[in-house]
């Protein structure tokens, strides 16, 4: 089902080891007329396919189908793709997992449970050189990002956070934030003590462990 770049098709290449899901996405994305699809079952398989037809336009991988190893071979076909979009297909991500694969370099994250119409949009989405996430995951992914094992932090707490992140001052931070800085001080406290952290240096590097910043 490869074809050359000259049909002004977005040409991509999905590969899970799932038989149902393969099929089902393969066969509606044929369906519609600016798509062409190509298909595998494993990670060794996709990456034969991009070498043998060049880079695809969007990749699609399966996170857990054999040879994958984690992020390492999403960025094994980020390598070889050409700098074209490679994203990951999953079941239900936990949020450190969707920051690794973010991270990784990944262009979006399809859930199984992604209708074939949104699927669709999706691509089209990435094609277009965006990053897409769906809806439910951005959510999950901010409100898991704030509870620490001492409490959530608040919105103030969490911009407070960014700010110490960057190393600047409570009299600064309170500048930008056009707040007291007494205010500023007893955020710094909260936030130390919701992280069980003993000054700002070690918040941050806690913040980082738990993909927070």
């Amino acid at each position: 089902m490869t074809g050359g770049n000259g049909s002004g098709k977005i040409r991509i290449l999905i590969a899970d080891d799932h038989e149902m899901v393969l099929d089902v996405f393969a066969m509606y994305l044929s369906s519609a007329s600016d798509m062409e699809v190509t298909t595998g079952k494993t990670l060794e398989e996709a990456l034969e396919h991009i070498t043998a037809a060049g880079p695809f336009d969007v990749v699609l991988l399966d996170l857990n189908m054999p040879g994958m190893n984690g992020v390492s071979g999403l960025r094994r076909a980020i390598r070889i793709n050409g700098g074209k979009p490679v994203a990951i297909i999953t079941g239900n991500p936990t949020p450190r997992m969707l920051d690794e694969i973010m991270n990784a370099g990944s262009s979006g994250i399809v859930l199984k449970t992604t209708g074939v119409r949104s699927l669709a949009n999706a691509i089209r989405f990435m094609h277009a050189g965006e990053h897409y996430m769906p809806l439910e995951l951005v959510r999950e992914r901010h409100n898991a990002g704030r509870t620490t094992k001492n409490g959530r932090l608040s919105d103030k707490e969490m911009m407070v956070l960014s700010y110490l992140a960057e190393g600047k001052q409570n009299k600064e931070i309170a500048n930008d934030l056009k707040l007291a800085e007494p205010t500023i001080k007893m955020h710094v406290t909260s936030i130390c003590k919701k992280l069980s952290a003993t000054n700002r240096t070690q918040a941050v590097i806690v913040a980082r462990d738990l993909g927070l910043i």
